[in-house]
């Protein structure tokens, strides 16, 4: 069974985010990347489908050089193959455009399926998976947390408040991957498979090499208007330690009445 993988670099969870001077980005230069969380849950899918069936897994992704270490990272993990996307005409580019690139791309593999997390903890945009499925023409399940395939069809499970719903489609199909209630968590990249993922393919392609139009993909049909940090919170109120309970109490009821005004 092959499978391939949308895989997006990311910065790390604990990055301290700096708005850059134009208001519209952020400051990159001293962040560290990683894999998109979500994203590995998708690559661990990846290899447990090739575990059960056999065949290979294709991780792609765009972006510039940086991205190489992302995409190694998954081949240590056990992938196959990798490709990056790197063209200068991506940098100006949207959802949209991003999604015609990996759209293409999936199309010269040919793969029975397209997983990648359901979101970036980057923009969080939630488009990528959707628009790929869409360019592509196949169904689209969302939100997995778990899943199987017969190598005919795949069946996932979705969470709900107070359950969940289970899913099932013919391949070829596009599963995004929620994540945080994932029955299985990503393995982590071994010292053997680390040293073999340097010797595992990886092509560099441009946009022409997929047969997509610079024009078409390089141009944003949605821009950042501004970024902004959230308001600082206010700081905690302690209440006088020298109280007894019940003075405490006092003082709790009478803060959360006449300051808080929730009571």
């Amino acid at each position: 069974m092959n499978v391939a993988v949308l895989l997006k670099q990311t910065p790390d969870t604990e990055s301290v985010i700096r708005i850059a001077s134009d208001g519209k980005s952020v400051v990159t230069d001293d962040l560290k990347w990683v894999v998109n969380p979500y994203d590995e849950f998708a690559v661990e899918a990846a290899l447990r489908l090739k575990e059960k069936h056999g065949g290979s897994v294709t991780v792609i992704s765009c972006g510039p050089q940086r991205v190489v270490e992302s995409i190694r990272t998954a081949l240590a993990m056990g992938a196959d193959t990798g490709v990056l996307i790197d063209d200068p005409a991506l940098e100006g580019s949207d959802s949209l455009g991003v999604a015609m690139a990996l759209a293409a791309a999936v199309k010269e593999i040919n793969p029975d399926v397209v997983l990648c997390g359901s979101r970036a903890v980057d923009y969080d945009m939630a488009q990528r998976g959707p628009m790929v499925a869409e360019l592509l023409g196949w169904p689209h399940l969302a939100m997995a947390v778990s899943m199987e395939s017969d190598g005919k069809t795949v069946t996932i499970d979705r969470p709900i408040e107070g359950g969940k719903v289970v899913l099932e489609s013919s391949l070829p199909a596009v599963v995004t991957f929620g994540g945080s209630h994932a029955v299985w968590n990503p393995r982590y990249a071994s010292l053997p498979g680390i040293m073999k993922a340097k010797k595992k393919p990886l092509a560099v392609k441009k946009l022409a090499d997929l047969g997509v139009d610079g024009s078409q993909a390089g141009t944003a049909r949605v821009t950042m208007t501004s970024l902004e940090m959230p308001v600082a919170r206010a700081a905690g109120k302690v209440i006088d330690g020298g109280l007894d309970t019940a003075g405490k109490a006092t003082e709790l009821v009478r803060a959360l009445h006449e300051e808080a005004k929730v009571i």
